[in-house]
C-alpha cells in the first residue's frame, strides 16, 4: 500500500513533465516542416573562380606609346614587346600567311586594361597577342581540344590559332586544311629519366609536393585538395611552361604507377592534368570544362600557378558535388534535427498515454459514505483500526531505540481518529495514517518480527 501511496504522489507532477515533453516534441516536428525544395545532388562548398584585380595577374609590364608600336610594326612583320612569352612554328604560320601582308603584334600577358587598350589601338597590326590570347579583326581564336589547350599553357604554343585566324583573315577559312595544318604543335612529349623520376617521386613522398625550379606556385593547397578528391593524400607536382621545341618530360602516367592509390595533380605552367583513382571518369571532362571556362583570362593574365590550380580544385569539387561521375561525397556532419524528426511524432503519442496513465493513477479512489467504515484494506475507517492494533501488540516489544517512533505513531493515529470523528476530508486523514504507518514500520524492521510490518499486517487484518 505504501508504494501505491508513493506512485499516486508522484504521478501529479510527473504527468506535467510527460506532457511537457509531447508539446515541444509537436513544437519542434510543425516547425521544421518549413522546407525549401532542392533539386541539387550535393551543395559544393567551392566555387571555381579566378578573382579579377587581386590574384597577381598583372605582371606590371611596361609598353612602348602607341605611336612606337605602330612604328615598329611598320618596320618588322612580326615584332614581339619586352616579356612577350607566345611562340609558334614558323613554317606554318608562314605557309598560311603565303604573299598576304600580315603583320603580327605580340605583347606580354598581364598588361592592364588600359594597356590593352593601347595594344588595339596599333592598328597596321594585322593580329595581336596578348600573353596566348590571339585576336584581329574581328576575330579571336581560342583552343577548342584538349591538345591544344595543352600546347598553349604548358608550351605558350599559339600554332594552331595563329593559323586559323589567317585562313579566317585571309576568307580561306572553307578550303581543305593543308597537310601541316592537322600536324601536333608544341615539340614532343617523353618518359621522365630515371633520375628525373626518382627525383620527383623522393619529393612526393617526403611531403607530398613537387614544386620545380620556375614555378609560380608557393603551396600546395591541402583544404581544396580534400574537397576535390575527398582524401588528404594527393600529390602535386608544379613545373614552369616547357620549352616548346623541346621535349618535356610527361610525369603523370609513370607517377600514376608509383603511387596508383593517390590522386596526382600535375602542372606544366598553366596546364594541370590529373592522373590516379577515376581518371576515365572524370579528368578530360573537368579540364574541357576549365579551360573553356577560364582558357580566355588565362590567356591574356599572368596568374600564379597558385590561383590557376586552386580554381582547377574548386571546379573537381563542383563536378563531384554535381554527379557526373561516381565518387563518393565528402563527409558532412550529420544534422541531428534531421536524424530526430522521424521519432518525434512517436515521442508524442508515447508522453501522450503516459500523461493519460499517469492522470488517471494520480485520481482519487472513491470515498466511502461519511460515518460509515468501508469494508477492505482502503477503508480509512479499518485502515484506522487496524493500524492503531499494531500499535498496542508492538508496544510490549519496543525499546529505546523505537519509543520515539511508536509515540509519533500514537500521536498521528490518535489525531487521525479526531479527524476523522470531525469529518475532515479523507485525504487530510489518510495524511495522517501515512505517517503513522511510516513510523509504525520503522519500528517493525526494528523488532525484528516480520508480521509486524504494517503492509503484511493489515494485509491479514483487512483481506
Amino acid at each position: 500500500m505504501l508504494d501505491r501511496l508513493r506512485l499516486q504522489r508522484l504521478a501529479g507532477p510527473t504527468r506535467w513533465v510527460v506532457l511537457g515533453i509531447a508539446v515541444a516534441s509537436v513544437t519542434a516536428f510543425l516547425v521544421a516542416q518549413r522546407q525549401s525544395t532542392d533539386t541539387t545532388y550535393g551543395r559544393s562548398p567551392s566555387t571555381a573562380t579566378i578573382t579579377e584585380g587581386s590574384a597577381g595577374e598583372i605582371s606590371g609590364a611596361t609598353l612602348p606609346s602607341v605611336e612606337e608600336m605602330t612604328a615598329m610594326v611598320a618596320a618588322e612583320r612580326v615584332v614581339r614587346l619586352p616579356g612577350a612569352v607566345a611562340e609558334w612554328d614558323t613554317g606554318r604560320v608562314s605557309a598560311a600567311i603565303g604573299t598576304s601582308d600580315v603583320r603580327i603584334l605580340v605583347a606580354p600577358p598581364g598588361l592592364t586594361k588600359d594597356q590593352q587598350g593601347e595594344v588595339r589601338k596599333v592598328e597596321n597590326a594585322t593580329i595581336r597577342v596578348l600573353g596566348t590570347k590571339v585576336s584581329g579583326g574581328f576575330y579571336q581564336a581560342s583552343g577548342s581540344t584538349l591538345t591544344e589547350w595543352r600546347d598553349q599553357f604548358a608550351r605558350n604554343d599559339v600554332t594552331g590559332q595563329l593559323v586559323e585566324l589567317i585562313r579566317a583573315l585571309r576568307k580561306d577559312a572553307g578550303r581543305p586544311a593543308a597537310a601541316d595544318d592537322d600536324a601536333a604543335g608544341g615539340g614532343v612529349w617523353r618518359d621522365p629519366t630515371a633520375a628525373e623520376l626518382d627525383t620527383v617521386a623522393a619529393a612526393l613522398r617526403a611531403d607530398g609536393r613537387y614544386i620545380a625550379s620556375g614555378a609560380t606556385i608557393k603551396a600546395a593547397p591541402a583544404k581544396a585538395a580534400e574537397e576535390a578528391f575527398g582524401t588528404r593524400s594527393t600529390l602535386v607536382v608544379a613545373l614552369p611552361v616547357q620549352p616548346r621545341d623541346t621535349p618535356a618530360p610527361r610525369f603523370g602516367p609513370r607517377l600514376a604507377e608509383l603511387f596508383p592509390d593517390r590522386p596526382i595533380v600535375v602542372m606544366y605552367g598553366a596546364w594541370i592534368e590529373y592522373h590516379g583513382p577515376h581518371t576515365a571518369d572524370f579528368a578530360d571532362v573537368t579540364a574541357a570544362s576549365f579551360y573553356a571556362r577560364f582558357g580566355n583570362r588565362l590567356s591574356a593574365y599572368a596568374y600564379p600557378q597558385d590561383n590557376v590550380l586552386g580554381a582547377y580544385l574548386a571546379l573537381v569539387t563542383d563536378v563531384r558535388y554535381a554527379g557526373l561521375f561516381d565518387r563518393p561525397l565528402p563527409y558532412r556532419p550529420v544534422d541531428p534535427l534531421r536524424v530526430a524528426l522521424p521519432v518525434l511524432p512517436w515521442l508524442f503519442a508515447a508522453c501522450v498515454a503516459a500523461f493519460l496513465v499517469l492522470s488517471a493513477r494520480a485520481l482519487p479512489g472513491p470515498r466511502p459514505p461519511k460515518g460509515l467504515a468501508v469494508a477492505g484494506r482502503d477503508g480509512v475507517r479499518a485502515r484506522l483500526a487496524g493500524l492503531t492494533a499494531l500499535a498496542v501488540e508492538v508496544s510490549g516489544l519496543t525499546d529505546n531505540r523505537t519509543d520515539a517512533a511508536l509515540t509519533r505513531a500514537i500521536s498521528s493515529l490518535g489525531a487521525a481518529g479526531k479527524a476523522l470523528d470531525a469529518q475532515l476530508p479523507d485525504q487530510h486523514v489518510r495524511g495522517l495514517l501515512d505517517d503513522a504507518e511510516r513510523e509504525l514500520d520503522s519500528v517493525g524492521r526494528a523488532v525484528g518480527v516480520a508480521g509486524y510490518r504494517p503492509a503484511e499486517y493489515l494485509r491479514g487484518r483487512l483481506a
